[in-house]
């Protein structure tokens, strides 16, 4: 006859190998709860409906300003400055010969943050100078020059002075050792060729904006 004690052991034996049947079958799945809006997200924070997002990047390139108003002036300036550097600095580091994927990547960049900038008026002034001033992405010389034309037009705005595009690799400066703009080779057809329009985007031929003095 068994005793209590086998019994015991067996139903406990039992018991912990359908349990973990159980866990084989289904797996626990972590998930993580949004505390301000209450949302479920899944495993790494991903969030489960992923049919919620546009199919392409591209559907969300283009569309209103996303963020509201900012009302400190302070939060706004420090917020300027260091998005200028940002800028001035990726598009002087910015390929001299660019694929066309990068000069997508470049062009939708710049439409995205006139969305998710997080000063929402600033935001919808930056997406009217992309309207009037689409961004030039053929090169770094016009890549760099295009953004400062437009830094200058909202200094223009803003009352301050405008800024000398010819000095841009001195003033943002990464220390990378890159040959800076003001003395990159411009390409020509030949070593003898004195006649580049210098006035124009090599690539699409659209007028280049004058900046500097």
């Amino acid at each position: 006859m068994i005793s209590r004690f086998s019994r015991a052991f067996l139903v406990i034996t039992f018991a912990l190998f359908l349990l973990g049947s159980l866990m084989l079958l289904h797996p626990p799945s972590r998930t993580y709860l949004d505390p301000w809006t209450g949302d479920l997200f899944g495993e790494g924070g991903v969030e489960k409906d992923l049919h919620t997002f546009p199919a392409s990047a591209a559907e969300g390139m283009h569309g209103n300003v996303i963020m509201p108003k900012l009302g400190n002036a302070t939060a706004k300036a420090e917020l300027g400055r260091a998005t200028w550097k940002l800028l001035h600095t990726m598009t002087l580091r910015y390929p001299e010969e660019p694929t066309d994927d990068e000069r997508a990547a470049l062009n939708s960049y710049f439409h995205l943050l006139s969305r998710l900038y997080p000063c929402g008026e600033c935001a919808a002034e930056f997406q009217q100078l992309l309207q009037k001033y689409p961004p030039q992405t053929s090169s770094r010389r016009s890549a760099a020059t295009w953004l400062c034309a437009v830094h200058n037009k909202v200094n223009e705005r803003l009352g301050k002075p405008e800024f000398d595009c010819a000095n841009l690799d001195a003033t943002y400066d990464c220390g990378c050792g890159d040959e800076p703009v003001s003395t990159a080779k411009t390409p020509s057809n030949g070593p003898m060729d004195l006649e580049a329009d210098l006035s124009k985007d090599r690539v699409t031929g659209v007028g280049m904006i004058k900046g500097g003095r």
